[in-house]
């Protein structure tokens, strides 16, 4: 029986630590402004120990003095002006604890706010503001006199004098009135322009291999009238190399002469960098590849990359691929916005319809157009030889990479708005038995979303390829059009469809067209579900829709959602030809398919 009570009084005090220490941390707002509810929610730092499973008593008494603050904060970003606070701890006011005073437990956290009424502006003037400053439709005569819209506006007009040239800009004066009467609130701010300027004096700041020059020049900033979106873009600059970690530019407090010293501060990246990776698909097998980098070869931010890829390994896709290239890019050629590059590359392609190997050099001049426009341009070799039902021979051509891209996605991995663009003209001229002509090729995409939280979104992507000038047996058959496969028409098999040369054989088109569809439909925060249907042309006249054939696939999708983009399952079947809706296609990956 001893031993018995014993057990009993030690689970007893084991347990009781977790009793004696529990909080419970309540909020009530008076009325029924759900979202004011969840402003203070989301402000107090008792109820954040509480989900984070605190026990420490002093921990809950110091947030809860602090949520007096934190919560009035709150009603005024609201426009509640005229509101009481109560915070008790165990029954007594948190204004009246001493935080020196140490206590051994905290049993019960109670919060209770009357926010009384919702203030509305009645005067809200700031002035002087630069012709054709916007200031937020929140801050006027009428509107909710939430904080958080005076700060908006005199942020705004701060910045349409930094946009006129004035970046010492600041807030003069304000005069705030509370007219509790009238449950109104009369906002008077008073700014102070300053100087026009231009940019001063830059120096750099954290470069250690990276040479003060290059980043100057890669920079671009230029002694002319201050203008923030040129530091923005000068940040942009830097930051593309790949060769830093972080760059920012500094401005100083003061202004100098008439103008406006600057500071560039970098953290350089660490200069090598080397990585592998291995892939596994049902369709293509096995591929492994490998990389070698260099992010400041010369000591200007140029970058080399060599690259390596053996692919096919134990696949259906025709026998096994094998890549290795070298690109070399030097940011701020000629000027800020234009970047020299350089590729060479070898290749041998063991594809379904056909064998080749392939040498070429290029070298050309990458043009930037704001933060979305891209303009590509060059010159380049190539020369190979090409085994197909057309028979064998060799190719050697002199070609000319012309290159437009436009990108206006709000994310590259996981668009919900926006559209994107591209379009490829490359000329060549043959040699011996290789044609003279151009090849075209072209890819858009739109993106739209609507219902609750825009949870739809629905993504059209179309493409078209074509074969100007030349015969399909005197170009690379690298050149050629195919369709079939993850990138053109999910649930056909790999280039399944292309030109039909009779008794078996098949060669690739001289044009192709290709259009996807698909909805997609986030379920949760994480988890989204997509629908889709592709369909693909391939021809033999130059340009598509006529003397060629139509296929098409559909399916279902799961996508969940990371941090680096969402990881993509698809499963097709075709829904054209002999096959249709009896074969299955499985395709995993990482970011939408489009």
């Amino acid at each position: 029986m001893a031993i018995r009570n014993f057990l009993s009084v030690l689970i007893l005090s084991t347990c009781l630590p977790a009793a004696i220490f529990a909080q419970e941390v309540s909020l009530d707002v008076a009325g029924d402004d759900e979202t004011l509810q969840t402003r203070l929610e989301t402000a107090s730092l008792g109820l954040a120990l509480e989900e984070d499973g605190a026990t420490s008593p002093q921990d809950y008494i110091a947030a809860a003095r602090a949520d007096y603050r934190r919560l009035l904060t709150g009603l005024y970003s609201a426009g509640y002006y005229g509101g009481t606070i109560s915070i008790l701890v165990d029954g007594i006011e948190a204004s009246r604890l001493d935080p020196l005073v140490r206590r051994t437990s905290v049993g019960r956290v109670e919060m209770r706010v009357i926010p009384g009424p919702q203030f509305t502006f009645g005067r809200a003037e700031i002035a002087p503001l630069p012709p054709g400053t916007q200031l937020p439709e929140v801050f006027g005569t009428g509107q909710t006199a939430g904080s958080d819209a005076i700060t908006q506006a005199a942020a705004a007009g701060i910045d349409g004098w930094r946009n006129d040239g004035r970046p010492l800009a600041r807030v003069a004066a304000e005069q705030i009135t509370a007219r509790h009467a009238d449950s109104a609130l009369d906002v008077a701010v008073t700014l102070a322009p300053g100087p026009r300027l231009t940019f001063g004096t830059i120096t750099v700041d954290g470069n250690e291999a990276v040479r003060t020059d290059r980043i100057l020049a890669i920079a671009g900033l230029r002694a002319e009238t201050y203008d923030p979106a040129e530091i923005a873009t000068a940040e942009a600059n830097l930051r593309r190399t790949g060769a830093f970690a972080s760059a920012t530019v500094i401005e100083a407090d003061a202004a100098v002469d008439g103008t406006l010293p600057l500071t560039l501060s970098v953290v350089e990246q660490p200069a090598r960098r080397i990585g592998a990776g291995i892939e596994f698909s049902t369709v293509s097998g096995l591929t492994l590849s490998g990389f070698w980098l260099h992010r400041n070869l010369l000591g200007g931010a140029e970058r080399l990359r060599i690259d390596a890829e053996v692919t096919g390994l134990s696949g259906g896709t025709g026998g096994i691929d094998y890549s290795l290239g070298a690109a070399f890019l030097r940011p701020a050629t000629f000027r800020s916005d234009t970047d020299f590059y350089a590729n060479a590359s070898i290749a041998q392609l063991d594809e379904p319809n056909f064998f080749e190997r392939d040498v070429s050099a290029e070298a050309g001049i990458i043009r930037r157009i704001g933060e979305d426009v891209e303009l590509q341009f060059g010159l380049g070799l190539a020369a190979g030889e090409v085994e197909d039902d057309l028979g064998e021979r060799s190719y050697s051509l002199i070609y000319l990479p012309l290159e437009g891209t436009i990108d206006r996605r709000n994310d590259p991995f996981n668009p919900t708005s926006g559209y994107f663009a591209n379009l490829s003209i490359a000329p060549f001229a043959g040699f011996d038995d290789t044609d003279s002509g151009a090849r075209i090729v072209g890819d858009g995409r739109i993106y739209r979303s609507f219902g609750e939280d825009d949870r739809v979104t629905l993504a059209f992507r179309s493409q078209i390829g074509s074969i100007l000038g030349a015969d399909a047996d005197a170009v690379p058959a690298s050149y050629l059009f195919f369709s079939g496969g993850g990138g053109t028409v999910r649930g056909q098999p790999f280039q399944s469809l292309a030109v039909d040369l009779g008794g078996g054989n098949e060669t690739g088109g001289t044009s192709f067209f290709g259009a996807q569809l698909e909805a997609r439909v986030n379920v949760t925060d994480t988890i989204g579900v997509v629908g889709f249907y592709d369909t693909g042309f391939v021809g033999t006249d130059d340009l598509p829709f006529e003397n060629g054939e139509w296929h098409a696939g559909a399916g279902l999708g799961l996508r969940y959602n990371t941090g680096i983009g969402p990881i993509r399952l698809d499963v097709a079947t075709p829904t054209t030809g002999d096959k249709a809706g009896e074969r299955i296609e499985v395709y995993i990956g990482i970011g939408q398919a489009f």
